[in-house]
């Protein structure tokens, strides 16, 4: 008797691959068991089935621990526009909850509060959050979150208010030599230059601006990773940041008053 010929199946399952990520495509696809074809074949197969953004996904549990924020941007709250940074340390729980500190600086006003509140987020990246300070006045935010949580972009969601910016994973704790080795820096705001710093790890630092000497300065560290910062330039630039990114990078603001500044260190 003539032997039939079986069909070639292709992935079976690929049906249920509807909103997966790619990892679990290739954690399903084993040969032979799924599919009959190579499975490079497969996998393309699988992966063709994704719906647009899949690539995007992230874990519920993404956006968890300690985080540095700066914002920066205009604001019309007090009527008419107004330039505006703000820093802050924030810790997200496991049960939906924040609190930390943040710092304001309002057309040239310095102003620190601690902050409560609360937040959702979900398997498409999505942030939102809210903060109230101890005068119980509430703010607002929504973000795209990185898969794996180390970075979300959000902006300020209220009435009048325009700030973006950036929040990004810190450290639990940090010290002094966290802070070490060549970092670039740029300020934007009143007050605008660039140009990079020597940190040693132990509080001090020298500063070149297009590639000249222009002076040293002094650091500090403390454990929640806040670092306060003076710039030797010919005015003197008082910055308040916080460490990220394992150290890599810097968030900060300038506390000067009637300076609205916001400024970014990365370490090269």
């Amino acid at each position: 008797m003539a032997k039939v010929s079986q069909p070639v199946e292709l992935c079976p399952f690929v049906g249920d691959v509807r909103g997966a990520t790619t990892a679990g495509c290739g954690a399903h696809l084993r040969p032979p068991h799924f599919c009959h074809l190579p499975f490079a074949i497969c996998l393309l197969i699988c992966l063709s089935f994704l719906p647009a953004g899949a690539a995007n996904l992230c874990g519920r549990e993404d956006v968890r621990g300690s985080y540095g924020v700066l914002l920066a941007g205009v604001t019309s709250i007090s009527g008419e526009p107004k330039p505006a940074v703000s820093l802050a340390r924030l810790v997200f729980d496991d049960d939906g909850k924040i609190n930390g500190y943040s710092s304001v600086n309002f057309n040239g006003l310095l102003l620190g509060n601690p902050v409560t509140g609360a937040y959702e987020s979900g398997s498409d990246c999505k942030l939102s959050f809210s903060l109230q300070d101890d005068s119980g006045a509430f703010q607002h935010f929504s973000g795209a979150i990185t898969p794996g949580g180390s970075k979300v972009e959000i902006r300020q969601t209220d009435p009048d208010t325009g700030e973006r910016g950036l929040m990004m994973r810190t450290m639990e704790s940090c010290q002094l030599a966290n802070f070490k080795g060549r970092y670039h820096f740029s300020l934007s705001g009143t007050t605008s230059t660039e140009g990079a710093i020597d940190a040693d790890g132990a509080g001090h630092f020298k500063m070149t601006q297009a590639a000249t000497a222009a002076g040293s300065g002094t650091f500090e560290v403390d454990t929640d990773c806040i670092v306060r910062i003076e710039l030797p330039t010919e005015d003197p630039v008082k910055l308040r940041g916080i460490l990220v990114d394992g150290g890599k990078e810097i968030l900060a603001i300038q506390t000067d008053p009637g300076k609205t500044v916001s400024a970014r260190f990365t370490a090269r």
